[in-house]
C-alpha cells in the first residue's frame, strides 16, 4: 500500500452558494443609496396626490429593502431626510424628501397631517414588518431629537405621533424618550406630549388613550414635567389650559384610585396591628391633608380597610355576632368622618353593598345600622332618607324590608319628640 494519502478531488468551477443570512450580514449598509432610489419613486408623483404616493411606496417596497432600511425609510417620511448621530441631518447635499409630513402646510392642522398618516397606515398594513421598527426604533429616536426642529416641525411630528398611536401603528412606549433631561428643560417634553395627546384624542377617546398609556408602560405623566414642577396641581392646570380637560379629569381619577388603594391597605395594616382608634383617626386625617378625598370615597376606604382586617374563620352560626362586635369596635374610627348627612348616607350604602356581596352577613344589616346609630356614626334622619330614596339597587327590596321595623321606630320617635315640644 502506498504510504501517501490520496488527494481529495477539487470542485473546480463549482460556485458555492452562501447562506442568505450570511450574505445579509456581510451586505454593505448604504442608507444614502436607499434614499436616492426611494426619491426616484416619489419624484414622479404630482404634489398633493396622496393615493399616488401610497402606490409608489408600496411598489418601492417590492424592490427596495424596506426592512433593512426601516429607520431610514421613516426618517425620510417623517422628518424629510436621513439623520446622523446626534439628530442633525446628514450633510451630503441631498434635498428634502418629496414626501414627508414636514411638507404639510402651516399653520399646522390635524386634517392636513391626517392624509400623510393615512399613507403611512396603508403602507404599514401592506408591509406589516415595518410596524415593529417604527414603534421600537424610529419614533423613540426621532422624539429624542425633537428639540432640534422648528416649532412648526415639532408640532407636525408630535401630532403625527399621536395619530399613529391612535391607529394602533405605534405603542405609547415611544413616549419614554421624552423623559430625557435635555427635553424636560423649557417644557419641551410636556409641550410635545400635549400635542401627541391632541393628535390621539382627535381620533380616539380618553379611555383608549388611558389603555394605550398603560400598555406602553407610561406610569406617571409627572415625569415629563421639569423636576421643580412635578405636582398633580400643575399637571391638572396645564391640560385644562391647553383645552384637554379630559386628560386632567382622567389623571385626577387615576391618582384618586391609587390613593384610595393605599389608604385601604394602610387601614387594614393598622387594624391588624391593633393601633388605637385615636392613632388611626390621626393617620387618616394626615393622609386627607396630603390628598383631599370625597366623603363618600373616604368612608368606603375606611369600611373596606377595617373589615378586610377581620378574621372571618368563625363558625357559620357565629359570623353575624362577630360582624356586630367588629363594627362596634370600628365605630370610633368611623364617627369623626361621618359628621354630615352626605357621608352618613354614603356609609349606609357602603354597608348595604358590603352585606349584599357577602351573604354571610346579609341578615345582620339592620343590626349593623343599629350599632352605627347607637355609636353616633349615622343619624335617624340619614337612615330614614336612605330608606325613602337613598338606597343602592343591590338587594334593595331585601334590605328595605329588613330595616322597615327600625325605620318605623325612628319615625315614631321623631313624632313623639315633636309632640313633646
Amino acid at each position: 500500500m502506498s504510504q501517501s494519502t490520496a488527494a481529495k478531488p477539487s470542485l473546480q468551477g463549482v460556485r458555492i452558494k452562501a447562506r442568505k443570512r450570511a450574505v445579509k450580514a456581510q451586505a454593505k449598509h448604504e442608507p444614502e443609496v436607499f434614499r436616492d432610489q426611494l426619491y426616484k419613486h416619489l419624484e414622479t408623483v404630482p404634489e398633493g396626490d396622496f393615493d399616488a404616493y401610497t402606490n409608489k411606496l408600496v411598489q418601492a417596497g417590492s424592490t427596495l429593502e424596506f426592512l433593512k432600511y426601516a429607520d431610514a425609510l421613516f426618517e425620510i417620511i417623517l422628518v424629510g431626510g436621513l439623520l446622523q448621530p446626534g439628530g442633525s441631518y446628514l450633510d451630503d447635499g441631498a434635498p428634502i424628501s418629496p414626501f414627508t409630513i414636514f411638507n404639510a402646510p402651516e399653520p399646522v392642522q390635524i386634517a392636513d397631517l391626517k392624509v400623510y398618516v393615512d399613507v403611512l397606515n396603508k403602507l404599514i398594513r401592506r408591509y406589516k414588518y415595518l410596524q415593529k421598527p417604527l414603534e421600537e426604533s424610529a419614533l423613540p429616536t426621532l422624539l429624542q431629537y425633537i428639540h432640534r426642529w422648528s416649532p412648526a416641525q415639532k408640532d407636525k411630528l408630535a401630532l403625527t405621533t399621536g395619530m399613529l398611536m391612535a391607529q394602533g401603528l405605534a405603542s405609547a412606549s415611544c413616549l419614554q424618550s421624552l423623559t430625557k433631561d435635555h427635553l424636560q428643560k423649557n417644557d419641551v417634553s410636556i409641550d410635545v406630549l400635549t400635542l401627541i395627546f391632541r393628535g390621539f384624542l382627535s381620533e380616539q377617546s380618553m379611555d383608549h388613550l388611558s389603555s394605550a398609556l398603560r400598555k406602553g408602560g407610561v406610569k406617571d405623566l409627572l415625569l415629563l414635567f421639569p423636576p421643580n414642577r412635578r405636582n398633580p396641581k400643575n399637571l391638572e392646570e396645564h391640560f385644562r389650559k391647553e383645552g384637554l380637560p379630559q386628560v386632567s379629569d382622567w389623571y385626577i381619577k387615576k391618582q384618586g384610585a391609587a390613593f384610595k388603594e393605599t389608604l385601604t391597605n394602610d387601614l387594614r395594616e393598622m387594624c391588624e396591628h391593633d393601633d388605637s382608634p385615636e392613632q388611626i383617626v390621626a393617620a387618616v386625617k394626615a393622609k386627607q391633608e396630603e390628598s383631599p378625598i370625597a366623603e363618600s370615597d373616604l368612608v368606603q376606604c375606611l369600611w373596606t380597610g377595617m373589615m378586610s382586617s377581620v378574621d372571618w374563620s368563625a363558625r357559620a352560626d357565629q359570623i353575624e355576632s362577630l360582624a356586630l362586635r367588629e363594627v362596634a369596635k370600628f365605630a370610633p374610627i368611623l364617627e369623626p368622618f361621618c359628621s354630615g348627612p352626605k357621608s352618613q348616607v354614603a356609609l349606609i350604602n357602603v354597608v348595604q353593598v358590603y352585606c349584599y356581596e357577602d351573604s354571610r352577613v346579609m341578615k345582620a344589616f339592620p343590626q349593623i345600622l343599629k350599632v352605627l346609630y347607637n355609636q353616633d356614626c349615622i343619624s335617624d334622619q340619614a337612615i330614614i332618607y336612605w330608606y325613602q330614596k337613598g338606597s343602592k339597587p343591590q338587594g334593595r327590596q331585601h334590605f328595605l324590608k329588613g330595616t322597615e321595623p327600625l325605620v318605623k321606630f325612628l319615625q315614631e320617635q321623631d313624632e313623639s319628640d315633636e309632640d313633646e315640644e
